[in-house]
Formats: structure tokens, C-alpha cells, sequence
């Protein structure tokens, strides 16, 4: 039987009434993910974050991870200020705040998947994330520390990556890709913000601004020259953006981020 995942404090925040932040990494990353991005957060956040199950989830003895959003119900409890969930995990928090296993809070979502209508998955959707699933491991492999390595390097790696999550880690990756037109977003009250780059090839920017779009206090930003990993390939940008949206939504912080590109803000 897998132990559940442990969330560890990444960095102490400056001064008093920090404000907790969990961060959620993506299907077969790690939490390395946010290496580039922590360092460079508001002193006054307090960032924490965990190795999740969704690293690698090929069968083993103990059988696939059969319910990952409640991995995140149990992980996510309401101590955590506020909420950042890039790709999968992303999807899986919505899921879990709309049916109210989770409690609700200010919340980021980095490169989201969502569709707003069943009609929107065909038989090219399915081949397209199937087959070329490994190419979003390339990606991530190029704006990592291992972007040093030979093309040819890389996507060996990529393949790896790929074959460690496996065929019940990409099934559980694509039913909740499907189930997205599904989630009741009139049910998620918490103010989000949603980040795509324009260049990302797995989780397209538009699903990103459809995500905000239905979503009651949500506001959407479009990163140019990004793509899949905005965390790595656009640090300083980021965790500013990150830092002003935490920190004015949960009443602690400097005034708002201004966007050109903005679908929906509610928020008081």
C-alpha cells in the first residue's frame, strides 16, 4: 500500500501572518518543478509542496492510483492559504473544490486542460494525446536543468518519463481530461487565476481562457513566448504575477496585476 503524500515546507515566508501556499505539480513531474519559480515569490509567502503519487503511475504491485482527486482532498486541508496546480493537478483540484470535498481558497492554475462540451473530444483528440503524449515530457526536458543535453538525449528521456507513468497513469490523466465539460465551475466561489502560455502544445491557451471564462471570479493572463511550464521557462515573470494575484485575493498584498488580456474579475 502507497503512503500517502506528505506536504514539507519548500520556504519560511519573512515576518508574521505568512500566507501558506501549497504548490501541486503536474502528472510525472516532481515538485523540482518549482525550483526556478520559489526562490523568487513575495517574501511573505510561506511555500510548501510534495512529491505526489502522479510522478509515476505505472502498475505495480499495489495496483494504480485509483482516486487521485482525493489525494489532493486529503493533502490540500484547510490550513493552506491559498492553492498553485499546474497541468493535471489543475484539472483535478476543480473537479474537487466544485464537489465540495475540498475547501475553496485562492488558487492558480498554470496550463490548465479543459474543454467546455463533450462534442470537443473526437477520435483526433484521443490519437493526438496517445501518441504523442511523450512530446510534453520533451518540452518540459528542454526548460529543465537537463536542457544542456543533446536533442537526442532528451527525448530518450522523454520516452522514459513517458513509460514511468504509464498506460493507468495516461488513463487517468485523459478521464479527467474528459470529464471537464462535466465540472460544475458555477460551484468553484474562490477567486483563480488562470495562467497559458501561447505556445503550449499540450494544454492550448484557449482551453485555459474557456476555463476562466466559466469559472464565477476568475481572471485569465496569456503569456507570450511560453509554453507548457511557465514556472521554468519564465521564472521572475511569473512568480510575480503569482505573488501579486495570492496575496491581493486573500487581503494581504500589494495592489493588483494589471493584464491586457484579462476574461473575468469579480473579485472585490
Amino acid at each position: 500500500m502507497t503512503a500517502p503524500p506528505t506536504a514539507r515546507l519548500r520556504r519560511s515566508s519573512a515576518g508574521d501572518g505568512a500566507l501558506r501556499v501549497l504548490l501541486l505539480h503536474g502528472l510525472g513531474g516532481t515538485a523540482s518543478v518549482w525550483n526556478r519559480m520559489a526562490p523568487l515569490m513575495d517574501e511573505r509567502l510561506e511555500l510548501w509542496d510534495a512529491e505526489l503519487p502522479w510522478q509515476g503511475m505505472a502498475v505495480s504491485g499495489s495496483g494504480p492510483l485509483a482516486d487521485p482527486g482525493r489525494v489532493l482532498a486529503e493533502l490540500a486541508d484547510p490550513s493552506y492559504d491559498a492553492v498553485v496546480a499546474h497541468s493535471f493537478a489543475a484539472g483535478l483540484l476543480m473537479e474537487e473544490y466544485a464537489s465540495g470535498r475540498l475547501a475553496q481558497r485562492p488558487t492558480v492554475l498554470l496550463s490548465p486542460f479543459h474543454r467546455a462540451a463533450p462534442e470537443e473530444f473526437d477520435w483526433a483528440s484521443i490519437t493526438y494525446y496517445l501518441n504523442d503524449f511523450h512530446r510534453v515530457f520533451e518540452e518540459a526536458l528542454e526548460v529543465g536543468d537537463t536542457g544542456r543535453y543533446a536533442d537526442r538525449h532528451r527525448r530518450w528521456l522523454a520516452r522514459q518519463l513517458r513509460d514511468r507513468v504509464g498506460p493507468y497513469g495516461w488513463m487517468r490523466f485523459f478521464e479527467c481530461y474528459l470529464r471537464s465539460p462535466f465540472v460544475d465551475l458555477s460551484a468553484v466561489r474562490a477567486p483563480v487565476l488562470v495562467v497559458s502560455g501561447e505556445l503550449d502544445t499540450a494544454a492550448r491557451p484557449g482551453e485555459g481562457r474557456t476555463l476562466a471564462s466559466g469559472l464565477p471570479l476568475a481572471r485569465f493572463e496569456l503569456l507570450d513566448r511560453c509554453g507548457h511550464f511557465p514556472m521554468q521557462e519564465h521564472p521572475a515573470r511569473v512568480a510575480g504575477l503569482l505573488s501579486d494575484f495570492l496575496l491581493t485575493a486573500s487581503g494581504g498584498g500589494r495592489a493588483p496585476h494589471h493584464t491586457s488580456d484579462t476574461t473575468s474579475l469579480e473579485m472585490s
